[in-house]
């Protein structure tokens, strides 16, 4: 039985002092260790999941161990697909991948079928669902999308769904993704965690020195599984702020880190 362990976590582009965060993300990525890891709003302009890739492989390499293969792909939008997109670290030897166009906006989920060490194959998907108060409806249509392409001919009975889904616990494409797919995080804890958005990175001064933000907490943030596989632990992921300021964060999402085994 195969024992794998899967993270996800929205990296925030380039936003909110993405240089001086940056290595917080390397540094617990690092620490962590996942086989597979679904990347979201990577900036593509600055190379930045090539950047990370690098920073991490450096360390390992230097501790004997294999390094990080990534993939990455763009957005499907004439403008926004240059700048934005989605993205997976695998450790694991990657049989092939495609893509899916989600459609509004060119939201795009990023699908690669690995080999696990018995030699079962497993496709992995990283995905971000469209932002918007008032856009269940859309990310509901982008779920029926998505599950119609993971259960469509060839399918794979072992599967990972991890990302930004914009949507909280009771949203239709939350809702939508439970009919066919279990929550790591539910599993285990019998609810969904608290929340994985903001962190006090997005905090701001009220101009008289103290901090707020205007954003609701919110659970954004999933591991989706199939059938087949269990999952043994789950915690939140990438979530430790600075030593020297606590309001600098790795992103403004935690991320979800996941221990699982295939059970098919």
């Amino acid at each position: 039985m195969d024992q794998l362990k899967i993270a996800t976590i929205n990296l925030h582009n380039r936003a909110d002092r993405w240089r001086e965060r940056r290595h917080l993300l390397v540094n617990q990525i690092f620490d962590a260790e996942p086989d597979l890891i679904s990347l979201q709003e990577l900036h593509f302009p600055i190379r930045q999941g090539q950047w990370l890739r690098n920073q991490i492989n450096i360390r390992l390499e230097q501790a004997g161990k294999r390094p990080y293969r990534l993939l990455l792909r763009r957005k499907r939008h004439l403008i926004e697909g240059y700048y934005a997109g989605v993205g997976i670290l695998t450790k694991l030897p990657v049989r092939y991948h495609d893509s899916l166009n989600l459609g509004h906006g060119g939201d795009v989920a990023l699908r690669i079928n690995v080999e696990l060490p018995s030699h079962q194959t497993l496709d992995f998907v990283a995905v971000k669902l469209h932002p918007g108060e008032y856009e269940e409806d859309t990310r509901r249509e982008q779920v029926l999308r998505l599950t119609g392409w993971l259960n469509g001919r060839g399918r794979v009975p072992l599967q990972i769904v991890a990302g930004d889904f914009n949507e909280v616990p009771r949203g239709l494409a939350v809702l939508r993704m439970k009919q066919g797919y279990k929550s790591a995080y539910e599993l285990v804890y019998k609810r969904e965690p608290l929340a994985t958005f903001p962190t006090a990175l997005r905090l701001v001064t009220d101009g008289q020195g103290s901090m707020e933000t205007e954003l609701e907490a919110k659970c954004l943030d999933y591991i989706f599984v199939s059938s087949a596989i269990r999952v043994q632990t789950i915690s939140l992921f990438c979530d430790n702020p600075s030593a020297e300021n606590a309001l600098l964060f790795p992103s403004d999402h935690v991320g979800l880190l996941a221990v699982v085994r295939c059970a098919f």
